[in-house]
């Protein structure tokens, strides 16, 4: 007998083993999708890890149906699932979720099909044909579709039974459209027996052109010196550093880097933070490589995802996947060179739901995996990368200067705390950048206004007793969000109608508290009435088309201020932009967090690089409260070395990353006690083996959501210590106080490597 381990898509740790029926024991294999019975009567569809012969020592269900002739899932897919689990401590089950669309996993994907027009077999000879048409000599509009169908299918060509041209595949629709006519006509012709309607599986996927190698551009000198450097550093580093400055041509490395790849015969990964810069850097790419190019991110339908995935592996795949995170999980047969662009960005990092992994850490070890090359590329490194640079894990390439010698933007820095208290701030701008707006917008110039806070106002609160709505489930105040008339909850979406009046003292002096993008867009609006506005936020960009739209539109010059959160501060690249205003400064600073001066400075030191990006120097307008921090300055001279050098000291000092492991464990239960005492509990069983390396539980920032309660434990493990020992320890504490009874319904995860 025959068994097989199946990953199910559930959050349960560990696989579950089957037995294999004789007559599908030739048919079940690794990576393979089975049917099989889980519970009492339910069935799912698993992914099968492993066929053996080791019988159980439990009684074995067995394998229902085998879905797939061929692995769905490849062995190396497999391997980085597992991976992933181990590492991040997430179920298998929960990869798996994560990895495979819908589509593949319910059965519920259905192939597009067009309906295809062809000629009966009767009538495919030279004289049939005269008869048919003489025929229909007092039918005259279903003669001329049938001579237009003819013409276009080449069927008019005919001698005898041999047609002189190639027989082309005529749709219905192409059909109507080329003789004007409708389909009602169309099927007077079926009807008749002249013409046979068939269904045709067309796919849903951009064909994307043909490939134009000539159409990549000469590199600069600087940048011809960076790609020999990295070529140079690919020979002894399996991972490299590509350092460069905002605008310094870093994608036309990329291109030659894939270039070179797609003539080795190998396949190229290429990893952005956010769906909007595929926007932008699709257009470019495809000029290039046309067909031999696929994209790949959350925003395309299932069935889009399940026909890439399967397209993947054909046996004409994409030499070339451009994608968010989740593209890390597509099967590549010939991987050579992964690409991990603005690998700083904290997108990379999945937070909710499990598993909690960072694509970038997953994108290199799937180039290990496969023998490939992998390239981080950014302005502003993360501490981790760049340590590793520096020590001689990765290799390291700078860029330093931008393409065409333009000089990085001047970054005025304006003390809006002097500016309040003087009354002359005009709600969040500053005179400074007005002016400066204004200029740039007589110009013919663009502005951008970034804001890393969406919504009309982050609260509202009476003016009379101070009362601010709070969300019934979490522990935030509401946003408002003015042009739906909603308060709004950012943590579980719930929303609540505006009040009419406080419901404490019944004042109708209500009224918001600070500002959002939308806020931000009102308030320009009255200010500067001729100017064509955007906003670019999460609220904005809810499809795959409102991406494109706002920045094919910004590009264009169809708009000229451009107002958003930290979406726009990811390597978007527009020529007109002059003026850049970053509004508060302050509220990326002055965060709870151990990283906030790092995130600050790579926010404004990217969005700045938005400025001045052909033929002129931009201007930077960096609004605070507090202009003689350190990081202030650090962003205004661009420099991330002085940055770098200050923190690492401290995160040494304080025994945080690159030098230490950071696990934070989060314990969650509907009611207060119970999960104070289950995280008392967790966090004594831990220092029991890990001793001082075991902060807390303390309450997070937010201690409450969806009506959970939250606690927080933090581990800090230095880097070398033994993590497979770690993990069996972290998993053993959450046994152990899951025995409690108490617990039964307490909720135990852990974020590995948090961000």
């Amino acid at each position: 007998m025959r068994y097989a381990d199946v990953i199910l898509p559930l959050p349960l740790e560990g696989m579950f083993t089957y037995s294999v029926p004789d007559g599908l024991s030739n048919a079940v294999g690794r990576g393979m999708r089975v049917v099989v019975p889980f519970g009492k009567s339910k069935t799912h569809i698993g992914v099968v890890a492993e066929v053996h012969d080791r019988k159980p020592d439990f009684e074995c269900k067995p394998v229902m149906a085998v879905l797939d002739k061929q692995q769905v899932v490849l062995d190396m897919q497999l391997r980085l699932w597992q991976w992933i689990a181990t590492y991040y401590m997430s179920p298998i089950g929960d990869v798996y979720a994560a990895a495979l669309p819908s589509g593949l996993k319910d059965e519920q994907y259905k192939p597009r099909t067009e309906t295809y027009v062809t000629l009966h077999e009767k009538y495919r000879h030279e004289q049939a044909l005269h008869v048919a048409l003489n025929m229909l000599s007092r039918a005259s509009q279903q003669q001329k579709v049938l001579i237009e169908f003819l013409a276009l299918s080449h069927y008019d060509s005919m001698e005898g039974d041999t047609p002189r041209e190639q027989i082309a595949e005529i749709s219905r629709d192409e059909l109507v459209n080329a003789s004007h006519c409708t389909t009602a006509t169309v099927k007077s012709l079926t009807d008749r027996g002249i013409l046979i309607l068939y269904q045709r599986e067309v796919g849903r996927l951009n064909q994307g052109g043909e490939v134009h190698l000539e159409h990549i551009h000469r590199l600069s000198t600087a940048q011809q010196e960076a790609y020999n450097q990295i070529l140079f550093q690919f020979l002894r580093k399996n991972v490299v550093l590509l350092h460069g400055v905002t605008s310094s041509g870093k994608t036309e490395l990329y291109v030659h880097l894939m270039a070179k790849a797609l003539q080795e015969k190998k396949q190229v990964l290429y990893l952005l933070p956010e769906i909007a810069l595929t926007v932008q850097i699709t257009q470019r790419l495809q000029r290039v490589f046309g067909h031999r190019m696929g994209i790949y991110h959350s925003r395309y339908s299932d069935a889009e995802r399940v026909e890439i995935w399967r397209k993947q592996l054909s046996d004409n795949p994409y030499d070339i996947i451009l994608g968010a995170r989740s593209a890390v999980f597509l099967p590549f047969r010939h991987l050579g060179l992964v690409i991990v662009d603005e690998e700083h960005e904290t997108s990379f990092k999945q937070q909710d739901p499990s598993p909690r992994y960072h694509a970038r850490s997953a994108a290199i070890m799937l180039a290990s995996m496969a023998g490939a090359k992998t390239l981080l590329g950014t302005a502003t490194p993360s501490m981790e990368t760049y340590h590793n640079a520096k020590t001689g894990k990765y290799g390291l390439v700078t860029l330093s200067q931008r393409h065409h010698d333009m000089q990085l933007p001047e970054i005025q820095v304006v003390d809006i705390k002097d500016l309040q208290r003087r009354k002359m701030m005009n709600g969040p701008f500053s005179p400074q950048l007005l002016v400066a707006v204004r200029e740039a917008l007589n110009n013919g110039e663009q502005v951008i206004l970034f804001q890393n806070r969406r919504g009309f106002a982050p609260m509202i609160e009476c003016k009379v007793c101070g009362w601010v709505p709070r969300c019934q489930n979490c522990d935030v105040s509401l946003t408002l969000h003015k042009t739906m008339n909603l308060l709004t909850c950012h943590y579980c979406g719930y929303t609540y109608t505006v009040p009419q009046q406080c419901p404490c003292c019944e004042s109708k002096e209500i009224r918001g508290r600070g500002f959002g993008t939308e806020k931000v867009e009102d308030e320009i609006r009255d200010i500067f009435p001729e100017a064509h506005i955007a906003r670019m936020d999460l609220d904005t960009t809810r499809s795959k088309s409102a991406y494109a739209r706002i920045i094919n539109d910004f590009s264009a010059g169809r708009t000229n201020l451009l107002i958003g959160t930290q979406m726009i501060s990811k390597g978007l690249d527009f020529d007109k932009v002059s003026v850049v205003g970053i509004l508060n400064a302050d509220s990326m600073l002055n965060y709870p967090d151990f990283r906030a001066y790092e995130h600050a400075f790579m926010m404004m030191a990217q969005v700045s690089g938005r400025s001045g990006r052909k033929g002129k120097r931009g201007r930077v307008f960096l609004q605070t409260k507090d202009p003689d921090l350190p990081v202030i300055q650090q962003v205004v001279h661009h420099d991330y070395a002085a940055l770098y050098e200050g923190l690492i000291e401290e995160r040494r000092t304080f025994r945080y990353p690159p030098f230490y492991h950071l696990v934070y464990v989060y314990l969650k239960h509907a009611h207060d006690d119970v999960v104070d005492s289950a995280a008392l509990l967790f966090s004594s069983l831990l220092r029991q083996w890990f001793g001082d390396r075991i902060l807390g539980p303390d309450k997070p920032a937010v201690a409450r959501v969806k009506a959970l309660c939250i606690r927080k434990i933090v581990v800090k493990l230095e880097v070398g210590i033994d993590l497979k020992k770690v993990r069996t320890y972290l998993r053993l504490a959450h046994q152990q106080t899951m025995q409690d009874k108490r617990y039964a319904s307490l909720q135990v995860y852990f974020d590995v490597d948090p961000l």
